[in-house]
């Protein structure tokens, strides 16, 4: 099996056991294969669409613009996550999508989702699982911006995504490899990017996480999660998968 579609079973395997049949229904998937640059606008705001993407190499960011010209990062997508899943669903997109680093996915029509979903029902109990899941994150997302700390939102951001990660067999308990900036974490958390550079720098003064040069080493993953007040029982990835 593809390292790339690795990802995506792994992450589905999570929530429901997969068997060879219905794993080799998935190859279905593989027809489109597409490459974007770094920095391409995959999905724009407003944009009528048929089809979505499944990530399977990079790293991608959806977020909102704002009238004034300010982005607000909705979330971080990683390989094994869907890429507007929702806006072929409601047809036309709510949200962009920008690759943050060359980007390997492949383009799935409505048509494919659909099909997918009556020769693999395990697959479609998965996937709602897993839009469950990414429900759970937006509220946490929202805590985060409305009531926690500085150094608790930078906290829970780096260890949500360190177990998101981990999950698809990226990284693991030490820590990850990530390619986003500060300014990056800054749009996602509602601070400026010298706020997270000070955020950052406290962390790893106190010997708990160190973010530099495109890797994340958790220090002392248990006092930080302590700081964050971070219980990952929300991303639903220690539940037994349905059978």
């Amino acid at each position: 099996m593809l390292k790339s579609q690795n990802a995506f079973t792994q992450k589905l395997s999570t929530y429901a056991v997969l068997s060879e049949s219905d794993l080799t229904n998935l190859a279905m998937f593989n027809r489109r294969s597409r490459r974007f640059q770094r920095g391409h606008e995959m999905i724009h705001e407003g944009q009528r669409t048929g089809s979505a993407f499944l990530l399977t190499d990079g790293w991608a960011c959806s977020y909102k613009m704002l009238p004034e010209g300010d982005r607000q990062i909705v979330d971080f997508q990683v390989p094994g996550d869907f890429l507007g899943l929702r806006s072929i669903l409601l047809q036309t997109s709510d949200h962009g999508v920008e690759a943050l680093t060359q980007i390997e996915a492949f383009e799935v029509l409505t048509t494919d989702i659909l099909d997918a979903f009556t020769r693999v029902p395990r697959m479609a109990a998965a996937v709602l699982w897993a839009s469950a899941r990414d429900e759970a994150m937006v509220a946490e997302h929202l805590v985060n911006i409305g009531r926690r700390t500085a150094e608790q939102r930078v906290a829970h951001m780096l260890l949500e995504l360190g177990a998101r990660l981990e999950l698809v067999g990226i990284g693991d308990t030490s820590g990850y490899p990530c390619p986003l900036t500060q300014y990056h974490l800054a749009d996602a958390l509602g601070l400026s990017a010298i706020h997270v550079n000070r955020v950052l720098r406290h962390l790893r003064e106190e010997g708990l996480v160190t973010f530099h040069k495109g890797q994340v080493i958790f220090e002392d993953r248990d006092r930080l999660e302590d700081v964050a007040s971070f219980d990952s029982a929300y991303l639903a990835q220690d539940r037994p998968p349905l059978r």
